[in-house]
């Protein structure tokens, strides 16, 4: 883990070109989520203090305060194991507005697009700490019905709002302290399935929880994510599917662990890879104190399986520690198909 510097900052212009990583903005139970296919159209525009990126499906900005920290993890999914990095501040750094109501704000500024400066800006009201969700409307009938109803919560039961935006599907931004994604598809149908690419997802069951992140991420006390990006997992695409197992992959991402990961966790990997493959029992490593470090073994073991190294003791280890493994895989419902 590490406050951020010129190596961050490259960093993150590096993987905001790849075309295979892809972001996430939000809180627990809505985030917007920015992808882009590998042959897609961009436009890349790299300032002295911000990163922007856009295609004709959506929009991503960062421009990360210097008190910002990328916090390097993996944790373990049903099957597999997700690995992501997540764009942290302090948490008394990174509130946003708290608003509660449909709010108007007038015209969006702050968009990627010069076009879309003249649309206007409406807070969603969900109160989330670290990121204020928006929708950005250019038609003026519908910021007409939107207003009719500002200053009411957007999920009273009877509030028309909802019914309007999924009906006119404005673009949706969600801003965080660290920058915003803007996303220009549609709103799918409530029982359709997201989009590939840019969209969006606010789960009401979930944001009632007031949590900032999932219990399963590794996030050092007293900070909050405030994005996260998923780098090119080295066993599932873009959609979560299995693939052949990509080695170039996985070390580009243990590189990571090693620049912005714990580095008791990432030695206790180390520990465990070398114990196994020399065959030694699993008794050998202690790790009942810890929950992420039970977590941490869970994943090395899982990458051991997924190389198809004969690790002569390797069942055994499996053996032990996927016991009981499903109590937790966490949750990991809004970030959908991250690996």
């Amino acid at each position: 883990m590490t406050t951020l510097g010129v190596e961050s900052f490259d960093f993150l212009a590096g993987q905001m070109l790849n075309a295979e990583t892809q972001w996430s903005l939000g809180t627990f139970g809505a985030i917007a989520e920015f992808a882009r296919d590998l042959d897609e159209p961009f436009t890349f525009h790299r300032g002295k203090a911000s990163l922007t990126l856009m295609t004709g499906r959506g929009g991503l900005r960062i421009k990360p305060p210097a008190e910002m920290r990328l916090v390097a993890f993996e944790t373990t999914t049903r099957e597999s194991w997700s690995n992501r990095v997540a764009l942290c501040l302090p948490d008394e750094r990174c509130s946003m507005s708290r608003r509660t109501v449909l709010t108007e704000l007038g015209p969006d500024d702050g968009a990627l697009r010069e076009h879309d400066r003249d649309s206007i800006l409406f807070d969603l009201g969900m109160d989330a700490l670290q990121a204020d969700l928006y929708v950005r409307v250019s038609d003026p009938e519908v910021a007409v019905q939107l207003r009719a109803q500002e200053g009411r919560p957007l999920l009273e039961p009877g509030n028309p709002a909802m019914g309007v935006i999924l009906a006119a599907s404005p673009h949706r931004v969600f801003a965080s302290k660290v920058g915003r994604i803007e996303v220009y598809q549609p709103i799918p149908d409530p029982h359709g399935q997201s989009p590939e690419g840019p969209h969006t997802h606010v789960l009401p069951n979930l944001l009632h929880h007031r949590r900032t992140h999932s219990a399963t991420e590794q996030i050092p006390q007293g900070w909050v994510p405030c994005a996260h990006l998923y780098p090119p997992h080295p066993a599932r695409d873009a959609l979560g599917q299995s693939r052949p197992f990509d080695a170039a992959r996985h070390d580009a991402f243990q590189a990571m662990l090693r620049m912005f990961g714990d580095p008791e966790f990432f030695a206790l990997k180390q520990r465990v890879v070398a114990a196994v493959t020399a065959g030694e029992d699993p008794s050998v490593i202690d790790v009942t104190g810890h929950r992420f470090a039970r977590t941490n073994v869970r994943v090395a073991l899982r990458q051991l399986k997924a190389t198809h190294e004969d690790a002569p003791s390797l069942a055994a280890w499996l053996a032990v520690h996927e016991r009981n493994g499903a109590l937790e895989n966490g949750d990991e419902e809004h970030h959908r198909h991250h690996r």
